[in-house]
C-alpha cells in the first residue's frame, strides 16, 4: 500500500495532508505555495509510494462551486499529465477552514498562531482526508 494525500487548494498555497503507508491515520503534512506545488510533489513522489489524492471540492451551501474551482480543474489537469498513474479524488470541503480554526483555537496555541493561514490550510487538508477515510470505510 502507499500513501493518499488531500489537498486544500487556495490561489495562494496549499495545505497539504498524508496518510501513513497503511491508510489509516491522516496527518497534516506541509503547507506549499500554489505556484510550486507540482514541483513539490515531483520531489514528494520520488522519496514516498503515493497511490491516490484527494482535492477539496469548495461548494456554497446551495452546492455551487466557487470560484477558485476554475482553478482547481486547470490544477487537476496538469496534475494528471504529470502524474497518470495517481488516481485523483474529490471531496466536499465545505466548513473546513472553520472546523481547522475551531481545533485549533481549542488546542491551546498562541493567538499568532491559530491566525497563520498556513496552518489553517494544513488543518483543513487533514479534515478533508480524514472525512475521506472514514467515508471509505462505511
Amino acid at each position: 500500500m502507499g500513501q493518499i494525500l488531500a489537498i486544500d487548494y487556495g490561489k495562494a498555497r496549499c495545505g497539504i495532508a498524508a496518510t501513513d503507508d497503511m491508510q489509516i491515520i491522516a496527518s497534516g503534512l506541509d503547507t506549499v505555495e500554489t505556484k510550486v506545488i507540482l514541483e513539490f510533489f515531483k520531489k514528494y513522489f520520488n522519496e514516498n509510494k503515493v497511490e491516490e489524492v484527494v482535492v477539496g471540492l469548495p461548494t456554497d451551501l446551495k452546492g455551487n462551486a466557487s470560484e477558485v474551482e476554475t482553478d482547481i480543474l486547470k490544477f487537476i489537469e496538469e496534475f494528471k499529465k504529470e502524474f497518470p498513474d495517481v488516481q485523483i479524488h474529490r471531496f466536499d470541503e465545505r466548513f473546513t477552514s472553520k472546523m481547522a480554526s475551531f481545533f485549533i483555537s481549542q488546542s491551546g496555541k498562541s493567538k499568532k498562531k491559530r491566525q497563520e493561514k498556513g496552518l489553517i490550510d494544513k488543518v483543513s487538508a487533514t479534515i478533508i482526508l480524514q472525512n475521506f477515510l472514514e467515508q471509505r470505510t462505511r
